[in-house]
C-alpha cells in the first residue's frame, strides 16, 4: 500500500485529498455521458479489446513521467482535477483576471506558476525556456516553440479587425453558381473568429504595421527555437501576417478556378481529383459555355500553354499552376461571359495585390530565417474559408525552400471532407516540381464554428459527419503521406493525442520499413498533455515533440483559458492521464522514489 496512510490519516482528510486531486476510478454522471458520446463502433467488445492491446505501450508510467518530479505529478493531478470542475472552466478567464486584481501581480503570478502556467507553459522568454527544452531533450522529446501572446480585444472590435467591410471587393459577382461560393462571403455574425474555438489562437487585422509587428514576433520565435534546440520546429499563422479579408478573397478566386476545372474535367471512378483530366474538346466547349468568345485555334493555343507535359490533356496541377492572379493567363478569364458584365473568375484589385505581396514578403523573411537557423516552419491551418489561400501561399514557399529538405510544412485538417484530395494533389505537385513535401496532420480545431457558419449561410457542411469518419480520414491521409515519406523523403508531423492514431502510424511505419529515428516521421503533443505518448515514443527512439508555448503570465492567460476548456472537452483522455499519474505516484511510494530527481537521472 502506498505510504500506508490509512492507518494514520483521518478518513475525512483522505476524502478531501481525493476530491482535490481527483479519484480516477470514479466518474461523474456528466463524465459518463461524455464517454457515451464516443461512436458505437469504438465501444464494441472487440474494439475495446483491440484498443487495449494496441495501446498497452502507453501504460508505462515510469517512462511516461520519468521527466517529472513528484511535486510536478501532484501539480498535474491538481490541474486536471480543476479542469473537470465546470464552474471553473466556464468562467476561467474571468476568474483569472479577478484573481490578478485581488492578489496583485506578484502573488497571482506565483499562484499561476505553481498551477496552470507551470503545467502548460514553458516559460516567459528564451532564457527561461532553455532548461525546459533541455529536460525534454534529455528524455527523448524535442520542442516546438510558439510565442503564445494574444491581444485582448472585445467582441465589438473584431468586425473591423477581421476586415469585415466591403472595401476591396469586386463590384461584380463571379459567373459561377452563387451557392458554390457562399462560404467565402463576408458575414458579420462570424466576425469574431474566436467563437466556439477552444484549441487555436486567433489573430485580428489592424493594419500593415501590426502585421510587421507579428512578423518580428515570429522571427524571434524562430531564433528562440534555434537557440534552444537543434532541428526544432516553430509554428506560425498566416492571419497574423496579412488582412484576413484578403485571404477570404484569394480563397474565393482559387475556389472558382477549381469549380471551372470540375465543370470541364472528366469523371473518374475513385472520385480522386488528381486522376481527373480536361480533354482538348472539353476545354473548347467549356470556354464556349462560359461565354468566352474564342476561336477553336485560339482555344488550342491556350490549351497547349497549360498542358505543360504535352500529354494531350490538362490535370488539376497544370490548371491550378497557370490560373493564378500573378500570371497573365489569368486575365483571359476576366472577359465578360455572354451578355453579363460579370467576370468568369473574379480578380484582386490593385490594393489587394499590394497587400498580398506584403504577405508574401513576410513569409519569405520567415522562411529565410528558418533556413538560417535550421528550423522547420509549420504553417497552421485555419478556417476553411481562409484555407485555399493559406495552402496556396504555403505551397509557393515550399517550391522555393523545400528543394533539399522540408523546411516549410503545411497543415491538413482531417475533419474536412476534402483533406485527402488536397494532400494527394499537393504531393503530386511536389513530385513534379522536385521539392520535398512536408505536412502536419491534425484532426481540426474549428468544428463547432465551421458547422454553425455553414448552417447559418446555407452552404454544405465541410466537416465529416461524425468522429469515426474523421478518424478514418486521418488514418487514410497519414497512410498516404507515409508512402511518400518512403518514396521521396517527405516529412510528416502526426500531431495527435489520439493513441489509436499514433499506434496506426507506428504500424504503417513498420510495414513500410521506415526507420523510427531518421525516417522523417515526427509525433507532436501539447506540453502538459498526453505525456504517456510523447515520452514513451521519445524513449523508444521515435521523433517525439512537445508543443511548448512561452510568454509572460498575463500575456498567455487566453492560451491557458483554452487549455482548461480543451481538457474538459477531452474528458476521456484526461481521465486516463489522471489514472496513470495516480499509478505512478503509488509506484514511487512503493519503490521509495518519492524524492526522485529527473535532473540527476541517468538516461541510457
Amino acid at each position: 500500500m502506498m505510504f500506508g496512510y490509512r492507518k494514520f490519516v483521518p478518513k475525512s482528510l483522505v476524502l478531501q485529498v481525493k476530491w482535490l486531486f481527483g479519484d480516477p476510478y470514479k466518474l461523474s454522471r456528466r463524465a459518463l455521458a461524455t464517454i457515451d458520446d464516443v461512436p458505437a463502433s469504438c465501444q464494441t467488445v472487440d474494439a475495446q479489446e483491440k484498443l487495449k492491446q494496441n495501446t498497452a505501450m502507453f501504460n508505462d508510467t515510469r517512462s511516461a513521467y520519468r521527466s517529472k518530479t513528484t511535486r510536478e505529478i501532484l501539480r498535474a493531478l491538481l490541474v486536471f482535477r480543476l479542469c473537470s470542475v465546470n464552474f471553473l472552466v466556464d468562467n476561467n478567464l474571468k476568474l483569472m483576471n479577478f484573481g490578478k486584481k485581488i492578489l496583485g501581480k506578484r502573488i497571482f503570478n506565483g499562484v499561476m506558476k505553481a498551477t496552470f502556467y507551470g503545467h502548460f507553459v514553458g516559460g516567459e522568454d528564451q532564457v527561461a525556456l532553455k532548461p525546459v527544452v533541455s529536460r525534454l531533450q534529455k528524455f527523448g522529446v524535442g520542442a516546438i516553440l510558439d510565442y503564445s501572446v494574444e491581444e485582448d480585444i472585445n467582441e465589438n472590435e473584431t468586425s473591423n479587425g477581421n476586415g469585415s467591410n466591403n472595401e476591396g471587393q469586386n463590384k461584380v459577382q463571379p459567373a459561377v453558381n452563387k451557392d458554390m461560393v457562399k462560404q467565402f462571403q463576408l458575414n458579420k455574425d462570424f466576425a469574431d473568429r474566436r467563437k466556439k474555438v477552444i484549441s487555436a489562437r486567433t489573430y485580428f487585422y489592424e493594419d500593415e504595421h501590426k502585421c510587421d509587428v507579428h512578423l518580428e514576433t515570429f522571427l524571434n520565435c524562430i531564433d528562440a527555437v534555434g537557440y534552444a534546440s537543434e532541428n526544432g520546429f516553430a509554428a506560425i499563422k498566416l492571419t497574423a501576417l496579412g488582412r484576413p479579408q484578403l485571404l477570404l478573397r484569394l480563397s474565393e478566386i482559387l475556389y472558382q478556378t477549381k469549380y471551372h476545372f470540375d465543370q470541364m474535367a472528366s469523371q473518374c471512378a475513385e472520385g480522386r481529383i488528381i486522376n481527373r483530366r480536361i480533354a482538348r474538346t472539353s476545354f473548347f466547349e467549356g470556354l464556349l459555355k462560359l461565354g468566352m468568345h474564342l476561336t477553336e485555334a485560339e482555344a488550342d493555343e491556350i490549351f497547349d500553354t497549360i498542358d505543360i507535359n504535352k500529354s494531350g490533356d490538362i490535370d488539376i496541377i497544370e490548371w491550378s499552376h497557370f490560373l493564378t492572379p500573378q500570371l497573365e493567363l489569368f486575365k483571359l478569364f476576366q472577359a465578360s461571359p455572354g451578355d453579363t458584365s460579370a467576370p468568369v473568375i473574379s480578380a484582386l484589385n490593385d490594393r489587394e495585390l499590394e497587400q498580398m505581396e506584403n504577405m508574401r514578403r513576410r513569409l519569405h523573411q520567415l522562411a529565410k530565417r528558418a533556413m538560417e537557423q535550421n528550423v522547420r516552419l509549420m504553417v497552421d491551418a485555419e478556417q476553411t474559408y481562409f484555407q485555399p489561400a493559406i495552402s496556396r501561399l504555403t505551397l509557393d514557399m515550399q517550391r522555393l525552400y523545400n528543394k533539399e529538405k522540408p523546411i516549410i510544412l503545411n497543415t491538413y485538417q482531417c475533419y474536412l471532407k476534402d483533406a485527402y484530395n488536397s494532400v494527394e494533389t499537393d504531393m503530386e505537385l511536389a513530385r513534379r516540381e522536385g521539392f520535398r513535401f512536408g505536412a502536419k496532420i491534425v484532426r481540426g480545431a474549428y468544428m463547432e464554428q465551421e458547422k454553425a457558419r455553414a448552417q447559418a449561410m446555407n452552404y454544405e457542411d465541410p466537416i465529416h459527419p461524425n468522429y469515426q469518419a474523421t478518424c478514418d480520414n486521418y488514418n487514410k491521409v497519414v497512410s498516404s503521406i507515409l508512402e511518400e515519406v518512403k518514396r521521396s523523403g517527405a516529412n510528416i508531423v502526426v500531431a495527435s493525442h489520439n493513441e489509436d492514431s499514433v499506434v496506426f502510424t507506428l504500424q504503417r511505419m513498420r510495414e513500410l520499413s521506415i526507420p523510427r529515428d531518421k525516417g522523417g516521421v515526427y509525433f507532436a503533443q501539447l506540453l502538459g498533455m498526453c505525456d504517456q505518448v510523447s515520452f514513451v515514443l521519445g524513449q523508444t527512439g521515435y521523433k517525439a515533440f512537445k508543443y511548448v508555448p512561452y510568454g509572460s503570465v498575463s500575456d498567455v492567460l487566453p492560451y491557458l483559458s483554452r487549455r482548461a476548456a480543451e481538457n474538459r472537452g477531452l474528458l476521456a483522455g484526461v481521465l486516463k492521464e489522471r489514472k496513470l499519474l495516480w499509478n505512478e505516484l503509488k509506484r514511487r511510494g512503493r519503490e521509495g522514489e518519492l524524492f526522485y530527481n529527473p535532473y540527476k537521472a541517468t538516461v541510457s
